[in-house]
């Protein structure tokens, strides 16, 4: 039983080391930690049907949002695996969000990142608008694209990347976010 499990982990690392270069095609470590931090914006918008309900004669609950993440990556040649925490300010119906995910993906063009992500996510609503706090599993896909993908070669340097990303909590709603990722 050993043998196999140890055959089987190695079958499961072979792909990985048989992709893995010296440098990503940004010139960033193609393996290794890569920790990074942003700053997002965006909109949280709950279904009607979702566990925050309605309001009395207010509606579904939503808001607007400004979210610092930070993380780490770890590259594995052209994927990687990471986690990511979030807070967020809310307007609106939202209080606060926040969170941690773990995220999953491929490099992407000279500088970009695919990845999909899930985790836990706590939202605190606005008291006084009706809306009590919850936490539940949030799931999302996204890309990060980098300035050597669109024509602005180092301008921003090679570790910054435009995010853009869309996510749902509990499958009861829709977050899209943009913004800035730095990496360090």
């Amino acid at each position: 039983m050993k043998k196999l499990a140890l055959a089987v982990l190695a079958a499961a690392c072979l792909p990985a080391a048989a992709f893995a270069q010296d440098t990503a095609p940004d010139g960033t470590r193609a393996s290794g930690l890569e920790p990074y931090a942003g700053l997002l914006g965006g909109y949280h918008n709950f279904d009607k049907r979702s566990e925050f309900g309605t309001s009395g004669n207010r509606g579904k609950m939503d808001g607007a949002l400004v979210e610092a993440v930070a993380g780490v990556n770890y590259g594995i040649g052209p994927a990687f695996v990471g986690v990511e925490g979030n807070v967020a300010k809310g307007f609106k119906d939202i209080d606060w969000e926040y969170g941690v995910t773990g995220r999953v993906g491929a490099r992407a063009g000279k500088s970009g990142l695919l990845y999909v992500s899930g985790g836990y996510q706590w939202v605190n609503g606005k008291g006084n608008r009706g809306f009590g706090d919850r936490s539940d599993m949030i799931y999302g896909v996204g890309v990060e694209v980098g300035p050597k993908d669109i024509g602005m070669g180092n301008v921003f340097g090679p570790t910054a990347r435009l995010r853009l990303e869309a996510k749902t909590y509990d499958f009861d709603s829709i977050r899209p976010m943009a913004g800035v990722v730095i990496g360090f």
